[in-house]
């Protein structure tokens, strides 16, 4: 009697359990505790008031602090900026899929993780998945769908992260609010039902590493600045007014002259009683500091580029020393980042997407396809040609497809002209009696097809610096010139041209040598480039002039002397 197979379990050891898997199980809902209404802590927001809402987080109660969290992208405009490009950076970077091992199965599995991915909504369903970054721990429900043979997540929904606490144990631990009721105790997460990314932005409890906790303090500070700052422009230019009244004047004419003060700023007109009396004092206000909010909003826009971005330079213009070589150490900071948090998403989609995905289908595997998030290694072409050329005259047997790919150039297509050393495309057959063709494959001879691996193994240029058709055209004739043998000997216009080009480098140095010098006084491309011009005028072109003008004439004279063929 068979066995049945054994229970699907996720990383966590939490048991699958397939019924769930298609049903929503945090949806909102206004009769639960997961409702989509919401608070506005940062109303009123003062040092003692973010306190609370800190350290109620700390000890288990994170509502405020992640309604907190959203007012601050959603009020300052800043924030939102730099949270938004760090996120968006790892979002729309490439996704590669590695197969666990080199097996057939292997590949299969990567192959239908990598059909997964095709999909247009991957981009904003990963830019919901690093809310982390902000709050400390996102949570994305996975709808699945199945059909006859295959279960696939449907949607990826973000989930509020109100709706969820820590475990007031372990504080890692991540639970649902009132249960899949949104009405009961908190119950733990089922397995493959949810992607939970925490992404820290120090070592610490998830509810304390999330940046928004770290920026708190900055935007509430940036806040009392630019209410400051609106209620000095709102009064700036005003002058002050003074209103006076009798010993013996009534209450209600007090408040008269109240409302009247007051009118009198904004509408510019108003009424009192002819007892009393109004003075304006003029403050003098084009003296006042009217940078003086400014340089505080600045300075804690600063502060917060610095924590989310790692560096200012990307995103304020500031002055240094260092030139183009400052903004290059900032971007390199940002880069670094980036490639952290793309290893942080990885590692989260390979535990709660992956797993799951490959489990559901073709069932357990003791190693599973791996997600690689980041920008691919950047290749100098121009080095890794030269190297090939230079180690295929040595011998080296190098596969060319592999070559090509690294090179990023598209393969020959059927039919196409295909670039051969040389000539700039393939040449057209030998006729017969021509030499005999070295055999494919060996030294010197043509690059073999695709039947096997391509592999360079001969000079990428001809031997002694000519080049092949100055070598393969004109007459036939014998092995010392004549025609015995099948072979071509040189005409008049390509025994010009080999005799031009026998002493090309001291023709080029005089123009090239005033360019070298100054290549090596400059201190970056910016500079060479801005001195380029200054230069031009140092070049030596006579050498080079009457090499062509000799050339040209000798050319000329060679073809009015040759004998033309009969028909031509």
């Amino acid at each position: 009697m068979a066995s049945n197979p054994p229970p699907l379990v996720d990383p966590y050891g939490r048991p699958l359990i397939r019924e769930a898997l298609t049903r929503e199980i945090a949806k909102p809902s206004r009769a639960s505790v997961r409702t989509i209404q919401s608070g506005h802590p940062a109303q009123g927001l003062d040092p003692g008031k973010l306190g609370t809402i800190l350290r109620a987080a700390e000890d288990g109660n994170a509502i405020a602090y992640f309604e907190l969290a959203e007012e601050m992208e959603e009020k300052d405009l800043h924030y939102l900026s730099v949270l938004g490009t760090r996120k968006r950076a790892v979002s729309q970077l490439p996704i590669e899929v590695e197969p666990a091992d080199d097996s057939a199965q292997a590949k299969e599995d990567a192959k239908l993780v990598e059909d997964w991915l095709d999909r247009d909504l991957l981009e904003s369903e990963l830019f919901d998945i690093l809310d982390a970054i902000g709050k400390g721990v996102s949570t994305v429900e996975l709808i699945w769908e199945t059909t006859s043979s295959q279960w696939t997540p449907k949607l990826l929904k973000w989930r509020d992260p109100r709706w969820f606490e820590f475990d007031r144990t372990d504080g890692e631990t991540l639970l649902l609010r009132g249960g899949e009721e949104g009405i009961g105790e908190s119950t733990p997460l089922p397995a493959a039902k949810f992607i939970t990314h925490f992404h820290p932005a120090k070592s610490g409890l998830p509810i304390r590493s999330g940046l928004a906790r770290i920026a708190a303090w900055g935007y509430m500070f940036k806040n009392f600045a630019i209410k400051d700052w609106v209620t000095f422009l709102e009064a700036y230019g005003h002058p002050i007014r003074i209103g006076k009244y009798g010993p013996n004047e009534s209450e209600e004419n007090k408040s008269i002259l109240e409302r009247a003060l007051y009118q009198l700023g904004s509408d510019a007109a108003a009424a009192f009683p002819e007892t009393m009396s109004v003075e304006f004092v003029d403050r003098k206000a084009g003296t006042a500091p009217n940078d003086l909010w400014r340089s505080h909003a600045e300075y804690f826009d600063l502060q917060i580029s610095k924590a989310v971005l790692g560096q200012t330079n990307t995103t304020d213009a500031q002055a240094g020393g260092l030139g183009s070589g400052q903004a290059n150490v900032h971007n390199d900071v940002r880069g670094d980042i980036e490639r952290a948090d793309a290893k942080l998403l990885a590692a989260t989609l390979n535990r709660d997407l992956v797993v799951p995905l490959v489990m559901l289908n073709r069932g357990m595997r003791g190693k599973y396809p791996r997600l690689k998030i980041g920008r691919p290694d950047p290749v100098d072409v121009d080095s890794m040609v030269k190297s090939a050329s230079a180690l295929a005259e040595m011998g080296v047997e190098i596969d060319a497809e592999e070559v090509r790919e690294r090179a990023g150039l598209p393969g020959a297509k059927a039919g196409g002209k295909i670039l051969m050393p040389g000539t700039g495309m393939k040449p057209d057959p030998a006729p017969a009696g021509d030499a005999p063709q070295t055999p494919a494959g060996a030294p010197g001879g043509p690059v073999p097809g695709k039947t096997g691996a391509a592999m360079l193994s001969r000079p990428l240029k001809p031997a002694g610096g000519a080049s092949e058709p100055a070598l393969n055209s004109a007459k036939s004739g014998g092995a010392d010139g004549g025609a015995g043998n099948g072979e071509r000997e040189p005409d008049a216009i390509a025994l010009t041209t080999e005799e031009a080009l026998g002493d090309w480098e001291a023709l080029i140095n005089p123009l090239l040598d005033p360019v070298e010098t100054l290549i090596g006084d400059c201190g970056d491309l910016g500079e060479l480039q801005s001195r380029l011009v200054d230069v031009l005028g140092e070049m030596d072109v006579d050498a080079f002039a009457a090499m062509l003008a000799k050339g040209q004439f000798a050319a000329r004279i060679a073809g009015l002397a040759s004998p033309q063929p009969s028909g031509e």
